[in-house]
């Protein structure tokens, strides 16, 4: 038995609730089981219960034993001070507030189904790709639809917190957010942490000044990224590097470390240095790049501000001083919906709520509609399952389901653990 268990029951009311009675044999009507409070405090705020005929406004604790209130030392913290009913599993003993007044406990235990815990209790114990892998099958498509569809508004909402914090920053200065962000998608999982150095340090109002010449937009990139520091014997490079030591003075920049950045394990097309040159080239080509995006209705028309191709010099080099064979190096579908997944959309729905603009909201949902569902192993997972995303908007959800539900075992706060959890057979 948990307490968490025993906060889903009484949320829930998943229990026998007729002639129910107090420790104290005081009988007890359940108005409102109040608002979980998942911060410290009381577990519920807001509830109302009556006893013996008087109404009582107030907060619930939860405890698998009375006894649990002194353990934890609740009878010296004045936030329980307002607590008007103790729920437990358990009552071993009679506890009081800080003011010496009795508080009323009601016990729960015998008064519930027993097969609602070995349910629960099988998840947790589970071993399989997710806790529910057996049962899954048993949920109706329209509780998994549905608990999907909140899903991603609950993902999207999460990243809309690190987007304003961000924007806060920068001084509700949307263009220099979006271009940080972006900066960070563009080193992709591998080198996000370098690139978000990079346009920290290179403010995209300093990119814009030099967007007309691409070269002083590749030195103050590659500066900045600490690979014009090594000796070198290709032409152009040691041309970006005479700029890049002019611009450097001028602007007081001090580039990042070489050694942050990774090749190891990626594909020539994945490096740094072809990347660096890609979002060159984006920078290059486009002014005010958030506001454009704020006037695309559709993933077609996104796409035609993405496809960005490298200079000369690195069609045919993937680093600095090897040569390769030629060949065009321009952003890809693959990381143009990638970009779109994890950067455009989510900005779409911040702008939508900083600015109580629904439409870019559903702006946003509509391009996850358009947008092909990711391939990873998560989604291949859910596959073998037999949940397959037809688009972004479900992967999207789909991801947020594992990795924040089914790897954390929360299956009390998941629709689909609900159902199987409540399904007695």
């Amino acid at each position: 038995m948990t307490e968490f268990f025993l906060h889903h029951l009484w949320k829930l009311k998943l229990f026998d609730s007729t002639n129910l009675v107090t420790t104290e044999n005081e009988a007890i009507e359940i108005i409102k089981t109040g608002q979980h409070n998942t911060d410290s405090g009381p577990d519920f705020f807001n509830a109302q219960v009556k006893i013996d005929n008087t109404l009582w406004a107030g907060n619930v604790e939860i405890h698998l034993r009375s006894s649990d209130w002194n353990n934890h030392s609740h009878e010296k913290d004045e936030a329980y001070n307002n607590v008007i009913l103790h729920v437990v599993y358990k009552n071993d003993e009679q506890v009081k507030r800080k003011d010496g007044s009795l508080i009323p406990a009601l016990e729960l235990k015998g008064r519930f189904d027993d097969r609602l815990w070995k349910n629960y209790a099988d998840l947790l114990q589970s071993r399989q790709w997710i806790p529910c892998e057996k049962r899954i099958a048993e949920v109706d498509s329209l509780t998994i639809d549905n608990w999907l569809d909140r899903l991603l508004a609950e993902r999207l909402e999460n990243k809309t917190e690190r987007i304003l914090s961000s924007l806060q920053g920068n001084g509700n200065n949307w263009e220099e957010t979006f271009y940080q962000h972006l900066a960070k998608n563009f080193g992709f999982r591998i080198n996000a942490d370098p690139f978000e150095r990079i346009a920290t340090t290179l403010p995209v109002s300093l990119l814009a000044k030099h967007r007309n010449h691409r070269n002083q937009l590749e030195a103050l990139l590659f500066g900045q990224a600490g690979m014009l520091e090594l000796k070198m014997t290709d032409a152009y490079p040691n041309e970006l590097k005479k700029e890049y030591s002019f611009l450097r003075n001028k602007f007081n920049l001090i580039p990042i470390p070489l050694h942050q950045w990774k090749f190891l394990r990626l594909r020539p097309v994945n490096f740094p240095t072809i990347r660096l040159a890609q979002f060159a080239q984006l920078i290059h080509q486009s002014t005010h790049l958030f506001s454009r995006i704020l006037e695309c209705d559709n993933f077609a028309e996104l796409k035609k501000y993405f496809h960005a191709d490298v200079s000369s010099y690195w069609q045919t080099h993937y680093v600095f001083d090897k040569i390769s064979t030629e060949q065009p190096k321009h952003i890809g579908d693959d990381a143009i919906q990638n970009i779109a997944i994890n950067t455009i959309v989510p900005f779409l729905f911040a702008y939508g709520r900083n600015r109580n603009a629904v439409q870019f909201e559903e702006r946003a949902f509509s391009l996850l509609e358009e947008i092909p569902a990711e391939k990873n192993s998560i989604i291949d997972g859910w596959k073998n399952l037999g949940i397959e995303p037809a688009s972004a908007y479900r992967s999207q959800a789909l991801l947020q389901l594992k990795n924040e539900y089914c790897v954390e075992k929360k299956c009390l706060t998941c629709s689909v653990g609900n159902k199987i959890i409540s399904k007695l057979q």
